[in-house]
C-alpha cells in the first residue's frame, strides 16, 4: 500500500463515518415515530442503532491509526 493509497483510504473511512452517522440519525428518528405503534420493530431499530454506532467507533479507531 503507498501513501496514495493511504491518502484514499482516510478519505473513505471519513465519507463512510459520515454516511453511517446520517444513517443512523434516520434509524432513530424512525425509531421513535413507531415507539408507540410497533414496539417491537423500534427495538429492533435501536438495536441496529448501536451496531451501527459499534462499527463507526471501528472506523474512527481505523482512521486514527492511519
Amino acid at each position: 500500500m503507498n501513501s496514495e493509497d493511504i491518502e484514499r483510504l482516510k478519505h473513505l473511512l471519513e465519507h463512510w463515518i459520515e454516511h453511517n452517522a446520517e444513517h443512523t440519525a434516520k434509524y432513530k428518528e424512525w425509531a421513535e415515530k413507531v415507539r408507540e405503534e410497533r414496539p417491537d420493530v423500534s427495538d429492533m431499530l435501536l438495536k441496529a442503532v448501536e451496531r451501527f454506532e459499534e462499527g463507526e467507533e471501528l472506523l474512527r479507531e481505523a482512521k486514527r491509526i492511519l
